[in-house]
């Protein structure tokens, strides 16, 4: 078997057992319009904190269920309303701090890109490192969220795909993948599955013994 076999059996196991996106997992349907976008953008916001994933996630439903998927309902909504959304979803630890970022999130994309992130990347000119920086001018972005949102908009976004950042590559190295963005890229073969497997990546990175069982999977799948 030549190691392109088996790495294509461990992505298999990897996109078959964890290859859901945090998108996904959270109740958006993304597609390349304003109010996805943004949710997409208020998940990546609740993901940079140190929190379980989980949580996060949970937090952003609760927030979109409140009636929070767009930039001008979080806005109108209160600060006391977006803090108990997020309580909600157990995001106890960093509340407060989040329903106030949310708000001046918010209030940038309006005022500067009118409620659009398309407009943000129409300012980039379609350049994945000018997007990177401007999305980290959002509060409570910084460059893992902006890095989280890159990975799961090349599903609608072409001009960032494909997206790997070093932590996806790191995840990469622990289960035998190159951790090299070209050899990852041919084996998830399409920008959609691309976004599966960087998920699939660090949600084994995040949980400890998985990597090994995830070797043995793909082993005993030969």
């Amino acid at each position: 078997m030549t190691r392109t076999d088996s790495d294509k059996d461990v992505v298999g196991v990897l996109l078959d057992r964890y290859g859901r996106t945090y998108a996904e997992e959270a109740g958006i349907r993304l597609a390349d319009k304003p109010s996805p976008l943004y949710q997409l953008l208020v998940l990546a916001t609740l993901l940079s904190a140190r929190i379980s994933s989980e949580i996060a996630v949970a937090a952003a439903r609760e927030l979109f269920a409140a009636g929070c998927r767009t930039p001008r309902s979080m806005r109108e909504a209160s600060w006391q309303d977006r803090v108990d959304a997020l309580g909600r979803g157990h995001y106890r630890r960093y509340d407060e701090r989040t329903s106030t970022m949310l708000g001046e999130e918010a209030d940038l994309l309006i005022d500067r890109w009118a409620g659009d992130l398309r407009r943000l990347r129409e300012e980039s000119g379609g350049d994945t490192r000018r997007i990177r920086s401007l999305l980290t001018a959002f509060p409570g972005i910084g460059p893992t969220g902006a890095d989280i949102f890159l990975r799961e908009v090349q599903v609608v976004w072409p001009q960032v795909a494909p997206y790997l950042d070093d932590r996806v590559l790191d995840a990469a190295g622990r289960v035998g993948l190159p951790r090299q963005s070209g050899p990852l890229t041919k084996l998830a073969g399409s920008a959609r599955d691309l976004a599966r497997l960087s998920a699939a990546l660090i949600r084994v990175s995040h949980r400890k013994g998985t990597a090994d069982e995830v070797k043995a999977a793909a082993r005993s799948s030969r």
